[in-house]
């Protein structure tokens, strides 16, 4: 199918859903389901008027500059706007490209963050907390909301684990890649010697699942209480609030004790195990699409080297993209997040165009 053909394919889907909705009667789930796929073509269908009307105005001007009546004036004036009028289609068929992109179904979730030190023993765990407390800072400069579900500190203040739910408008499909192992290159504040050292820490941005997703039965679940206990070891209260619980069928295990409610440590640890396991059939049926992981900015796998923040040098790299920004405070402040994001983003956007062609 020819990129005109596409475009005029959207058109007519936008008409026929417009129609259906004003003449036709349906359940709430189909009006729902219809409104959303309206709602995500429309703009995609406005954009594609706007590029057809320069296309005619730019083939207007064309007459203009062949006709042997029109005044050498009005030929050049028209040969002025024909230039800025191609430059105009060439970014908005860019643009309209990008929109006709096939989007990952889980784009629009909101995201369940997973934050946990690798290799470096307490530099680890403290190069963690900053990064958790990174997307909570970057999180908030855009407007999206940041729930800590789950922060364990060891006792010099480092990050043990932590679990955080971001909602807003499309945060999967900006935080989605930033799923993997990140590396800090420093003097720690631990270290007496002066010397540098390399610690690590391992970041996990999952599709936050909805019950209707993924089915968990009853029976596959085993919960087991106790009492939470703080960084030292100590029980920090003296009931049993804090909750485990663990899927049996895959061994997956969560626990909760950050709520002094035990009703409310497992419903937050439900909602961890519904997007740990919901991530895991997502990468189940990527693995079996293998092909077409190959056009992905990095694999989006927990083990692979993501990038580095080198604090000596005030840089971070981007390594799947090969990106260098000296501009680390801005970035581990959380704000300068954003270009890195949406660099990764262009750069996964740009990948796929390339595989359309």
């Amino acid at each position: 199918m020819s990129f005109d053909e596409k475009l005029q394919q959207v058109l007519e889907r936008v008409d026929e859903l417009s129609s259906r909705m004003a003449s036709e009667t349906f359940d709430a789930d189909d009006f729902a389901n219809l409104s959303r796929e309206y709602s995500e073509l429309e703009p995609v269908a406005e954009a594609v008027r706007a590029l057809m009307a320069r296309k005619e105005e730019l083939a207007g001007l064309g007459e203009i500059l062949t006709d042997p009546d029109s005044d050498k004036e009005m030929r050049d004036l028209a040969a002025m706007e024909q230039s800025e009028l191609a430059k105009q289609i060439t970014a908005a068929e860019h643009d309209v490209r990008i929109a006709l992109l096939p989007k990952d179904v889980d784009d629009e979730r909101n995201a369940i963050l997973e934050v946990r030190p690798g290799t470096g023993g307490d530099e680890a765990a403290l190069f963690a907390s900053e990064l958790f407390r990174m997307y909570q800072r970057y999180a908030e400069s855009v407007g999206w909301k940041f729930e800590t579900l789950s922060f364990s500190e060891t006792e010099l203040g480092g990050l043990k684990e932590g679990i955080a739910e971001i909602g807003g408008r499309g945060v999967f499909a900006k935080l989605k890649f930033e799923s993997g192992g990140h590396r800090v290159q420093r003097v720690p504040v631990t270290e007496t010697g002066g010397r540098i050292h390399t610690s690590a820490a391992t970041v996990a941005v999952l599709p936050e699942a909805q019950e209707v997703d993924i089915q968990i039965e009853t029976q596959d679940l085993r919960v087991d209480t106790f009492r939470a206990q703080g960084a030292g070891g100590q029980h920090v209260n003296t009931t049993d609030s804090a909750v485990r619980i663990t899927h049996i069928p895959t061994g997956t295990v969560v626990s909760q004790q950050d709520e002094k409610s035990q009703h409310k440590n497992r419903a937050k640890a439900m909602t961890i195990l519904r997007s740990r396991l919901y991530e895991a059939e997502r990468e189940r049926q990527a693995n079996e699409r293998a092909e077409d992981r190959r056009s992905q900015v990095g694999s989006g796998d927990r083990s692979e080297r993501v990038r580095t923040y080198n604090f000596p040098q005030g840089r971070v790299t981007d390594h799947r993209i090969n990106l260098t920004l000296y501009k680390i405070d801005q970035i581990i402040t959380g704000p300068g997040l954003s270009e890195v994001i949406d660099a990764l983003v262009a750069e996964d956007q740009a990948t796929r165009l390339a595989d359309m062609d």
